[in-house]
C-alpha cells in the first residue's frame, strides 16, 4: 500500500462491508423502501447532520498548533457542509411530512450515541479521530446515495426535490473524498493514524446501528 488512505480502507474493510450488508441499506440501494421508511431515514439523518458543522468547529478548535493545516481543512469542510440539515427538512416537506415536527423531535438512541461518541472523541480523546466519522459518512454516501435516490424516486413517484440530501451526498461528493484522501495522507504520526482507524471502526458500527433501528417496510414496486 502506498499511502495511509489505502491502509485505512484496507483495515476497515470488514466493518464497511458489515454496514453495507444491513437490510435497510440494501433495500434502500435498490429503491425498495416505503415512503414511511424513507422519511424515517431522513428524520434520523437530520438529527446527526445538524451536528456536522458544530463537530467540525469543535475539531478545529482542538487541533494542536503543529497541525494548522488540519484546522484549515476543518474550516473548508464547514463552508461545504453548513446548512445541510435544512436540505433534509426540505426533502421531508417534499415527501408530505412534517419537517418542523422532525426539527423538534428527539433523535433516536443510535443517532444520539453516534453523535455523542464524536463529541467525546474530540473533547476527551484525539480530535484527529473525527476523521474516522468523515470516512464513514462520506464513503457510505458515495457508494449508495445516488443509486438509492434514482431508484426511490421512480418507485415512490416523488419529485426530484425530495432527494436533495441523497443526490448532494452521492457521486457528486467524489471531490470531497479526493480532498479527504489528501488530508489523511498528510497524517505522519502513527498514533494519529491508529486513532483514525480505531474511530472509523467504531463509527461504522455506530452508523450501522442507526439503520438497524429504522423501521423497514417496502414499497409496492418492491413487493410486486
Amino acid at each position: 500500500m502506498t499511502d495511509f488512505f489505502e491502509r485505512l480502507l484496507a483495515e476497515t474493510e470488514k466493518e464497511r462491508e458489515e454496514l453495507l450488508s444491513i437490510p435497510f441499506i440494501q433495500h434502500g440501494w435498490k429503491g425498495e423502501l416505503s415512503l414511511d421508511s424513507y422519511m424515517a431515514f431522513l428524520g434520523q439523518a437530520f438529527h446527526h447532520v445538524k451536528h456536522t458543522t458544530p463537530l467540525l468547529m469543535a475539531c478545529g478548535s482542538r487541533v494542536p498548533h503543529n497541525k494548522e493545516w488540519l484546522r484549515d481543512a476543518m474550516a473548508e469542510y464547514v463552508e461545504e457542509e453548513v446548512g445541510h440539515q435544512e436540505w433534509i427538512l426540505n426533502d421531508i416537506k417534499a415527501c408530505g411530512g412534517d419537517a418542523e415536527a422532525v426539527r423538534r423531535a428527539q433523535p433516536g438512541m443510535a443517532a444520539e450515541l453516534m453523535v455523542a461518541y464524536a463529541y467525546h472523541t474530540i473533547d476527551r480523546g484525539n480530535p484527529v479521530g473525527f476523521l474516522g466519522m468523515v470516512l464513514v459518512l462520506e464513503g457510505t454516501s458515495i457508494r449508495v446515495a445516488t443509486d438509492a435516490a434514482a431508484a426511490l424516486q421512480g418507485n415512490l413517484g416523488l419529485p426530484f426535490k425530495a432527494f436533495s440530501y441523497l443526490t448532494s451526498h452521492g457521486s457528486l461528493d467524489l471531490s470531497h473524498m479526493d480532498f479527504y484522501k489528501n488530508l489523511v495522507n498528510r497524517l505522519d504520526d502513527e498514533a494519529d493514524r491508529q486513532t483514525v482507524i480505531h474511530c472509523a471502526k467504531r463509527f461504522f458500527r455506530l452508523y450501522g446501528d442507526v439503520f438497524r433501528a429504522l423501521p423497514l417496510t417496502l414499497n409496492a414496486a418492491a413487493a410486486a
